[in-house]
């Protein structure tokens, strides 16, 4: 019965050691926001990549409690607007900055 009680008590421990680690703060994100902002990520990549204007291989795209980050180069500040404009078509986007500059 003691045994019991200390294998729960561990089991207990572990679960709160778990939860307090995985919980989102205003700088760090939770598993599961993590895991959205890379379905996010991925999707813009995959919009950028359709679209034969954009040169989205030099396109760098960070993605933090939905908002997204475009940095990198494109060639003309329309090319800069076109990629904003595409990243905030997708699902699940809050906000975009650009950082992206001209060469």
């Amino acid at each position: 019965m003691k045994l019991f009680k200390v294998l729960t008590g561990v089991v207990i421990a572990a679960a709160v050691a778990l939860t307090v680690a995985c919980a989102p703060t205003a700088t760090k994100e939770g598993t599961g926001g993590y895991l959205d902002d890379t379905v996010i990520t991925t999707k813009v990549k995959g919009e950028l990549i359709k679209d034969d204007m954009l040169k989205s291989t030099e396109i760098n795209v960070e993605t933090f409690k939905g908002r997204v980050q475009l940095s990198g180069f494109v060639s003309s500040p329309q090319m800069a607007n076109r990629a904003v404009q595409i990243t905030r078509s997708v699902k699940g986007v809050n906000a975009v900055t650009n950082k992206m500059q001209i060469k």
